[in-house]
């Protein structure tokens, strides 16, 4: 069984077991459910490089990026930095996150929030509403098309923009973007995780132009962002480059102010 496989079953478990504890209603009368989203698309179009800076502490690939790393303190620190948006890592079991990280990322700062996680169930959507998310994440490779379709309609009726990552053509050309407003393209291999930006630059003449297109994994170099501009990729999602780093938020500063200079 594949690693991803494996986290959608276990995914299904966590979610029935919340679903007992706290149900879709309670969610929506929380403060933030309410609240009128950051449109994470407008901000990846017209921010200067458009980076999507990530919040992560740990991955399958890398048991150890910053397992103490405070999410409200990073968040503070890209918005400073001028990135167009942040990713929060939800998934504990694999990634170390929480909704308590968006939530405090929420507070620390303005930018527009993307829920990262493996979304499988409507449930999760109204979660990520009322923990302060502006966007959230569909992994085509967990979802046939009308899963995808759904949950990404549920997203929109609620005010969310919805990001579709895609791995290769097959996942792109299943992929109903009705609801879409960003097609990701990740380089990462779920098989064996290795890197390779030839992925993203194979597929972005494939992605509709009216869709806003980033690329996911394996960017930190000003080459590659060059590279994947000039492919017609709008915005890049940076996430282990950035939490490797003793300060996140200076890193990410360091790298936008460098290459604007």
């Amino acid at each position: 069984m594949s690693i991803l496989a494996q986290i959608v079953i276990d995914q299904r478990k966590e979610i029935a077991l919340k679903k007992q504890m706290i149900s879709q209603a309670q969610l929506q009368d929380m403060p933030h459910y309410n609240r009128k989203a950051i449109s994470f698309a407008d901000a990846i179009k017209n921010t200067p490089m458009g980076i999507v800076a990530e919040h992560k502490r740990r991955s399958p690939s890398k048991p150890q990026i910053k397992l103490q790393s405070r999410a409200a303190g990073v968040a503070a620190g890209y918005e400073q930095a001028g990135v167009a948006a942040m990713s929060v890592l939800t998934n504990g079991q694999y990634f170390g996150g929480s909704l308590e990280d968006l939530l405090l990322a929420r507070a620390a700062c303005n930018l527009p929030l993307l829920r990262k996680e493996f979304i499988v169930d409507a449930y999760q959507i109204h979660e990520a509403k009322a923990y302060g998310a502006d966007a959230i994440l569909l992994i085509k490779a967990c979802l046939n098309a009308e899963e995808t379709n759904q949950l990404a309609k549920t997203a929109k009726d609620i005010g969310l923009d919805v990001l579709l990552e895609v791995h290769n053509l097959e996942e792109l050309t299943q992929a109903p973007l009705s609801y879409v407003d960003v097609v990701g393209v990740n380089n990462r291999n779920l098989k064996d995780f290795s890197v390779d930006l030839s992925t993203s630059i194979t597929l972005a003449k494939h992605i509709p132009s009216e869709k806003i297109k980033i690329s996911e994994s394996g960017i930190s170099s000003y080459d590659a962002i060059e590279k994947l501009s000039q492919a017609g990729f709008d915005g890049f999602l940076m996430g282990e480059h950035f939490m490797l780093q003793e300060n996140p938020g200076k890193a990410a500063h360091n790298f936008i102010e460098n290459y604007s200079s």
